[in-house]
């Protein structure tokens, strides 16, 4: 189909509010130098839910998606029904107003599994995307609206058999829900020459760890055709793994995310968000982060780069970024920045036992299987 070359640039969680523009400043050349902007909306908008107000979380705010050059926006993930059938609505409202595709969502699960198709220059990429982590509100069905889905059962087994001791984790998708998105792949496979599957998956706010089922549902994907898969919800960086030459970006931690609902308190109130960090996660948000209170590694992140010619990919790579205090991403350079992003990278692809390498070409980093 496609006889040019072209990029397409992926990237992680989008959550927006006021004065949402200024949070893009850093990035805005590099999205519009590409030809194609893929983001995951983590969070609908809407004015017609009372919560979403007090957040500013109001359609108008998801103005900077136009004005950057997104193409299209995954929205399958476990806040998908934060803000009810009203915010699912507004939303999809807003991005049909402004030419702006999604996948992954829905008025009913049909809707919700549909894939966006993206065409450049008579190349086509087509999108799939895939909740992972729940909750089971947030699953479409035939007349409910919400989002594609995988189940993902968890089992703990007792290591030595020690009552309350630390359990071995076991975790896979059902065969079901896993046929199902075979079955759209294949059905994709023939109407594009790439084809991305998009996943809400991992363990939230937990450095470089990858789950079984993480891998189980990433190589269904490939072996059922897909050329890419790209990942996102757990909030920090994960590595890269290759599988039959195609690339799985783990995670590619946030993007642009508004979240002073959650800043640390002064109170050390124990039923407060910040001291359940440190329960749960063995971490508290940096206060020096008022609206970016995630994991202290999470300040590392990255812009998922995929060169495409003559309607197949030719290389992946990513382009290093970080997180500003502001809350701001930065696309770094190949200075110390840029090499602790690298390093970073490559420390958590190795601790998760990936079996990739990272070298420089420029001011980005190239994937090696």
């Amino acid at each position: 189909m496609g006889q040019t070359r072209m990029t397409l640039l992926n990237v992680g969680d989008i959550i927006l509010g006021p004065d949402p523009e200024s949070y893009f400043s850093e990035v805005k050349s590099t999205l519009l130098g590409a030809d194609l902007v893929v983001g995951q909306l983590e969070v609908t908008h809407t004015d017609r839910d009372a919560k979403a107000v007090e957040l500013d979380r109001r359609p108008e705010n998801l103005r900077p998606l136009a004005a950057n050059g997104f193409d299209l926006v995954t929205m399958a993930g476990n806040h998908l029904m934060d803000a009810g059938v009203e915010g699912v609505e507004d939303s999809i409202a807003w991005l049909k107003k402004h030419g702006i595709s999604y996948v992954g969502a829905g008025m009913s699960l049909a809707e919700a599994r549909r894939p966006a198709i993206l065409e450049q220059d008579g190349t086509r990429i087509g999108y799939l995307n895939y909740n992972c982590v729940g909750p089971k509100s947030t699953w479409a069905a035939k007349d409910r609206p919400g989002n594609a889905y995988l189940e993902i059962i968890t089992h703990y087994e007792l290591e030595h058999e020690t009552p309350g001791g630390p359990p071995t984790i076991y975790s896979w998708a059902t065969m079901p829900t896993l046929k199902l998105m075979e079955e759209d792949i294949r059905n994709l496979r023939s109407q594009c020459d790439v084809l991305v599957v998009a996943f809400h998956k991992g363990i939230g706010h937990t450095p470089a760890k990858v789950a079984q089922y993480e891998q189980q549902v990433s190589y269904a994907a490939i072996d059922a055709g897909a050329d890419l898969v790209v990942a996102h919800h757990a909030h920090i960086l994960r590595g890269v793994e290759i599988y039959k030459g195609k690339a799985i970006y783990h995670g590619l931690c946030n993007f642009v995310t508004w979240v002073p609902l959650l800043a640390p308190s002064e109170d050390k109130d124990p039923d407060s968000w910040a001291m359940k960090r440190i329960e749960f996660f063995g971490f508290a948000p940096d206060p020096e982060y008022p609206t970016y209170p995630f994991h202290p590694e999470a300040i590392y992140t990255i812009i998922a780069k995929t060169d495409i010619e003559d309607g197949r990919i030719v290389r992946n790579s990513f382009l290093p970024c970080l997180i500003e205090k502001s809350g701001k991403p930065v696309v770094l350079k190949r200075d110390e920045k840029g090499q602790e992003v690298f390093d970073y990278m490559e420390a958590i692809t190795r601790k998760a036992r990936l079996n990739t390498t990272y070298e420089w070409s420029d001011d980005e980093i190239v994937i090696n299987g």
